[in-house]
């Protein structure tokens, strides 16, 4: 048995899932818990196949509820536990995640987003961006990474793990059913070689001596016995949280401070705005690129610097409006003019994006 899944750099050429799964192991993750549904499916099929070998384990639940129930349950035990879904099992998520969110855990899970509403699709989509950034009852007190490609899978999903054990909020990563499926080469690595410091977890229940006497004790709450006391605990959970931004936060730009449009894509979306982009610029155009990373929470910032810079903004996303809710929100009062190309459940092609560029240039 090999002490690592991975030793050295390894270059290589796999599927989206597949990924995901070596990822997790790399991150040295204990346990996943997980119901299936199209397109994250191998993602437990790896999982499960190589788990084994490295001592790690595997527990298929009777659903999506259950899945993310037990991740919090593995969470509280101190296991490196995560899960995976999309769509409709994304929603039923949303509860064990506000769970999580209300005690503070630091839950993983992989969306791989499929069209919506409801069953609509198994392929496609960015749909899942409302839901997963600002899902359940709360206020989206979540970190939520937006993925480009494989490598991308690979690196953010390692990194997921230790931004959540870091600074105990739930952590997504977003990716979609073209990257699950599709295949595409990287670079697979040890962190740890590296240099980059694996967070290791603790448990919160379970621990030596008497609560009170040897220790203090842990209070891991999701109910509240009046309003005020909800109210206090979640005005710490804000400055908490709002202290980490700075940290968190993501974004990928090019020329977005020097340009008269700017392309706002994320995701595999953002694949077809960098080549569209890139193919004006080459022209002599004066168009840029501003791709969020962290979805939540946002670059808002660096966003209203390029939304003041800019005369216009090109939001380009596979839905109707959902990445121009949190752009819009995060702009609002700066002068750039707001366009839109829409394609709910649909991939979005680098001819369609120049098109678009054209009439607006």
């Amino acid at each position: 048995m090999p002490e690592k899944p991975i030793q050295g750099e390894k270059r290589v050429f796999m599927t989206g899932n597949e990924v995901v799964a070596y990822a997790a192991l790399a991150a040295q993750a204990d346990i996943m818990y997980g119901y299936p549904i199209t397109p994250q499916n191998e993602i437990m099929h790896y999982w499960t196949r190589m788990a084994p070998k490295y001592g790690k384990k595997f527990l298929q639940t009777e659903d999506e509820l259950s899945a993310g129930f037990t991740t919090v349950g593995g969470v509280l035990a101190g296991r490196k536990a995560f899960t995976a879904t999309a769509g409709p099992g994304n929603t039923l998520m949303q509860e064990p995640m506000s769970m999580a969110e209300a005690m503070r855990l630091p839950v993983v899970l992989i969306v791989q987003q499929r069209g919506g509403p409801s069953t609509a699709t198994v392929i496609y989509s960015q749909q899942e961006v409302t839901m997963t950034t600002l899902g359940g009852n709360g206020e989206g007190l979540r970190i939520v990474y937006s993925t480009s490609d494989h490598q991308e899978l690979f690196d953010y999903t390692i990194k997921a793990f230790n931004t959540a054990w870091k600074y105990r909020f739930p952590t997504f990563v977003l990716g979609d059913g073209y990257q699950a499926k599709m295949r595409e080469s990287l670079t697979m690595y040890d962190p740890e070689e590296k240099g980059i410091e694996l967070v290791q977890p603790e448990p919160y229940v379970g621990k030596p001596g008497v609560p009170g006497v040897d220790r203090e004790p842990g209070h891991y709450r999701n109910t509240y016995n009046v309003e005020e006391e909800l109210y206090e605990v979640l005005q710490g959970y804000f400055k908490d949280y709002d202290r980490i931004v700075p940290e968190v936060t993501e974004y990928k730009e090019i020329a977005a401070g020097e340009s008269d449009v700017v392309v706002v894509a994320h995701g595999v979306v953002a694949r077809a705005a960098k080549a569209a982009v890139e193919e004006l610029r080459a022209a002599g155009q004066k168009v840029g690129l501003f791709r969020p990373v962290t979805l939540r929470p946002l670059a808002e910032k660096e966003l209203r610097q390029v939304a003041n810079s800019a005369k216009r903004l090109l939001i380009v996303e596979s839905a109707q409006g959902q990445l121009a809710r949190l752009i819009k929100d995060a702009a609002y009062g700066c002068s750039a003019e707001l366009h839109y190309l829409f394609k709910p459940g649909v991939g979005i092609t680098a001819e369609e994006v120049v098109e678009k560029l054209q009439t607006i240039l």
